[in-house]
């Protein structure tokens, strides 16, 4: 068991057990730190209740009373919960920290990290830097949003391996000494309002990732952001910039014929096979990071050509009759299926709809000049009717779930037409997950042969 180093907390509330709660709760308890755990759905017979309680943890559980942070340090938050929660204000009335258990891991793991984050593209550019490392036989693990708990990961990690994260917003707010060696700044548009309430401080959660570098770490950023580009100007970090719009020499950048690392040729640009200009910024940020982490152009060459995608993420499904299904569930806002709608020049059937968060649509419309039918579902299906309407889109069908969608899809296609499943909404009001809702696409998409 990795032992913490620079935490001087003694006594620490974990809220929310889930995967990240409870791997923080053994962590710390390992570390002999005196633990409460607070669990609102939890229930006395959970394998987790019984086991932190015999590791020496208090766990309360049912509700969240205020006396959990008596005489604690700090808190430990699962990043879902969000900071209206009574307990999370109540700390912060009090000025007790609160952290999330990516924090944890920095202080476990001496090791260099490459963190990646952004609106949209994480886990696709996780996944390639990863593919990259891995092809060119560098040690490295993946962690955070995808794959295992970070500091699950780093117990078995070595200090010369390299540990990739993918990192959402919720975590990053929750870091205050975090500082990845490698940072890659994707993007930045309006996205999870209801959890940060205003876009100042969602942003300024997602600019935590490079907030403690040194001149010693790289930040990799989207040269095309003005966001981004007006906020990296007082990182203390080498800047290496990306764009498939300008040449960067000091960065990762295309012509009309080749991908190019600072001034050399890395690989063509007919040879990659995933496709979408909004994944050649991703390939670019992964370019660079992997370059700067010792992967060779033989190793990214090889990923470049065989990666068609992650799960959920524009992933190619199946050619069915000539019909070209594409699940794309991941794409939980509107920029998501803006950036997937502009990846097809052919005609396209578009399933959409979900969770209800306020939003209109109108910014989806210009988006929709390859569009022939629209299938809806969810919360939103009258909203996204009335955006086919105002587009012009003569066929719209509105489908009680996403396996109906499928079929109504199919029923009114043809050869050579793309369907697309991307949502441009979270699942939450159908389904568990945006996974859930993707592997219900894959499997009625299946069923069809």
């Amino acid at each position: 068991m990795r032992k913490l180093k620079d935490f001087p907390y003694s006594n620490v509330v974990v809220l929310g057990l889930a995967r990240s709660g409870t791997a923080a709760a053994q962590i710390l308890l390992a570390n002999n730190r005196t633990i409460r755990v607070n669990d609102k759905q939890a229930t006395e017979q959970d394998d987790v209740v019984i086991q932190l309680k015999e590791m020496g943890a208090e766990v309360i559980i049912g509700s969240h009373p205020i006396s959990v942070l008596d005489g604690m340090d700090i808190v430990v938050k699962n990043p879902g919960i969000s900071y209206d929660n009574p307990i999370v204000a109540e700390a912060m009335k009090r000025n007790i920290p609160i952290i999330t258990e990516i924090e944890l891991a920095y202080h476990l793991f001496d090791g260099p990290i490459i963190g990646v984050t952004g609106s949209n593209g994480k886990t696709t550019t996780t996944t390639l830097v990863t593919d990259m490392l891995k092809k060119s036989d560098q040690p490295v693990r993946v962690a955070g949003n995808i794959g295992i708990v970070a500091t699950e990961a780093v117990q078995s990690m070595e200090n010369n391996e390299r540990l990739v994260l993918e990192l959402s917003s919720f975590q990053l707010q929750g870091t205050e000494k975090f500082r990845p060696t490698t940072a890659i700044l994707l993007n930045i548009f309006e996205a999870h309002l209801d959890y940060h309430k205003t876009l100042t401080n969602y942003k300024q959660a997602k600019f935590n990732i490079f907030r403690n570098q040194t001149e010693n770490d790289y930040l990799i950023y989207n040269a095309e952001d003005k966001a981004i580009t007006e906020e990296v100007k007082d990182a203390r970090a080498k800047l290496v910039p990306f764009s498939v719009q300008q040449k960067l020499e000091t960065g990762a950048w295309i012509d009309d014929k080749y991908v190019y690392f600072r001034n050399e040729k890395i690989i063509e640009l007919n040879k990659i096979v995933l496709v979408g200009e909004h994944n050649l910024q991703n390939i670019l940020a992964a370019i660079a990071a992997a370059k700067l982490n010792g992967a060779t152009n033989e190793g990214i060459y090889q990923v470049l050509t065989t990666f068609s995608g992650v799960e959920h993420r524009l992933q190619f499904v199946e050619n069915v009759n000539g019909r070209l299904f594409y699940n794309d569930s991941k794409a939980t806002n509107i920029l998501a299926t803006q950036k997937a709608l502009d990846s097809f020049k052919q005609s396209t059937i578009l399933l959409a709809g979900g969770l209800d968060r306020g939003n209109a649509f109108t910014d989806l419309q210009p988006h929709l000049k390859h569009v022939r039918a629209m299938v809806v579902f969810g919360q939103t299906a009258s909203k996204l009717k009335e955006l086919a309407d105002d587009a012009g889109i003569d066929t719209v069908i509105e489908s009680q779930n996403v396996e109906e969608a499928v079929n109504a899809a199919y029923s009114i296609s043809m050869e050579n037409e793309v369907i697309l499943l991307s949502p441009a909404c979270a699942s939450w009001d159908q389904y568990r997950t945006f996974e859930e809702r993707g592997d219900m696409f894959v499997q009625a998409v299946h069923k069809l042969m």
